[in-house]
């Protein structure tokens, strides 16, 4: 009968009594080590993947806090006049979770507490039109953007006035990215552009700026939590990854190298599921560089010895189940807390397909693997549901109808590395919230509680905590 490193030796004999097993102590490594069963090269790649206590602390706090969505219930909810501020278009918890924004369809930003759903502040002309998406850059700072094409940035400490407004896109500003190494703004607009702001020189004026890069039918843009990665998804049903991110460098038209997609097939290339609304699929956002550089790339001076370039460009087509002879629309771009996938939600180009959109020509490459999906009913056609992980990356929190369904990778919650499929498998629906009297657009975790708040068209913010 073997015996656990913590327990002492049982009564059974045995052929050789060697030393007493030491039960552990308080900063001992709670994970074998490189002599364990699978060698040195598992145990490296359990570390890589932060499966370790010493590289993961709040693994087992997560998992505790997961557990505790088996008993969510609606709690609180804040619901105001919809002829102030109308639809709920996203919401983004401050980092220490003691602030909830609401980014609001009619120019309005809301602020509550979120622990006692008391209403804070409404900051009634944040901007000029519609306010899209809020980013916040410490527990102080935060950015919003706007369909008035500009950014403000707002400090906690003093919301009378904005800290400064940032001028540089032509059309309506999405979405906004955040670079914690190097303290850059990134931003994206359907102007096509993604701008570089630099907050270290900012002034009352602005900050300064660049374009970093364009593409035609931009949609969303997102850092990987590592910044080492671009992902930008597009009307057009394409996903596009610069490789090896070095947001100092200006991109021209032509000036990146390609880097040439092919299938994925290997088991060690983690992609994860997407929530969909109709589809929902899963695309990698660590690949191994999908492949070799063309022979032009490799003469470039930019090459780094042994790896691509840096910010070379992937363009990839992610498959949807049964959508290969019509192209599709990646709505909404969700990334892994841990870096480990990459969430979309795709619809039917002819369901939502912006004016103008080209319809993507069926493709037989693919360097996506498809891991997980599930297919949602597009209720409210024409407005962008905006899904999001779980702070472990365990579950997913998706907008559906007038509800929002919280879904995992198996029944249990378990990590993704722990049931990753072989081929692609539907996502598990692990409990379904109804509390709105409108279609749901947005739902987010809170990243220090158990609780998740989701907005709708009619301007309800409804808050879920664990009842018991």
């Amino acid at each position: 009968m073997s015996k656990g490193p913590g327990l002492e030796p049982g009564p059974e004999p045995g052929p050789e009594p060697g030393p007493e097993p030491q039960p552990l102590r308080h900063g001992d490594p709670a994970e074998p080590g490189p002599g364990a069963p699978g060698g040195l090269f598992a145990w490296l790649r359990g570390r890589c993947l932060g499966r370790g206590a010493a590289v993961d602390p709040a693994r087992d706090t997560f998992g505790a806090m997961t557990g505790l969505y088996g008993a969510i219930q609606p709690a609180d909810s804040v619901s105001l006049s919809t002829r102030t501020h109308g639809a709920v278009f996203n919401l983004e918890y401050s980092p220490d979770g003691s602030v909830l924004t609401v980014a609001c369809e009619q120019t309005e930003v809301l602020l509550f507490d979120p622990i006692s759903s008391k209403h804070i502040k409404t900051l009634s002309e944040a901007h000029e039109d519609c306010v899209n998406n809020i980013r916040f850059l410490d527990n102080r700072l935060f950015a919003t953007c706007s369909d008035d094409t500009t950014i403000a940035l707002w400090d906690l400490r003093k919301l009378n006035t904005k800290v400064c407004t940032l001028h540089g896109h032509t059309s309506w500003v999405k979405n906004i990215e955040y670079d914690t190494n190097t303290r850059l703004l990134v931003t994206s607009g359907f102007d096509g552009n993604v701008i570089i702001w630099d907050t270290n020189r900012c002034t009352e004026d602005g900050c300064p700026h660049k374009k970093f890069f364009h593409t035609r039918f931009l949609m969303r843009m997102r850092l990987t939590p590592d910044c080492s990665k671009m992902l930008i998804s597009t009307s057009s049903g394409y996903l596009l990854i610069l490789h090896g991110l070095d947001l100092n460098k200006s991109l021209e038209v032509g000036s990146y190298p390609i880097l040439r997609a092919r299938r994925t097939t290997s088991s060690s290339d983690i992609t994860s599921s997407g929530s969909s609304g109709p589809r929902a699929v899963g695309s990698p956002c660590h690949q191994n560089n999908s492949g070799p550089p063309s022979e032009k790339t490799l003469s470039r001076p930019s090459q780094r010895e042994g790896g691509s370039p840096r910010n070379s460009l992937e363009v990839l087509t992610p498959e949807v189940p049964g959508e290969r002879d019509r192209g599709n629309c990646i709505t909404s771009l969700q990334l892994h807390p841990k870096g480990w996938a990459t969430l979309l939600r795709c619809s039917s180009n002819t369901d939502d397909q912006e004016e103008g959109a080209p319809m993507r020509p069926v493709s037989p490459r693919c360097s996506l693997r498809l891991t997980h999906c599930i297919e949602e009913a597009n209720v409210g056609r024409g407005y962008i549901k905006e899904l999001c992980f779980s702070p472990d990356g365990r579950m997913i929190s998706s907008p559906h109808g007038f509800g929002i369904r919280l879904l995992g990778f198996d029944a249990h919650c378990s990590e993704l590395v722990d049931c990753l499929p072989r081929e692609a498998s539907p996502l598990r629906e692990i409990r379904s919230l109804y509390s709105h009297n409108d279609v749901v657009l947005t739902t987010k975790f809170s990243p220090t509680h158990c609780q998740i708040a989701s907005g709708c068209l009619s301007g309800r913010v409804s808050l879920y905590q664990p009842k018991f």
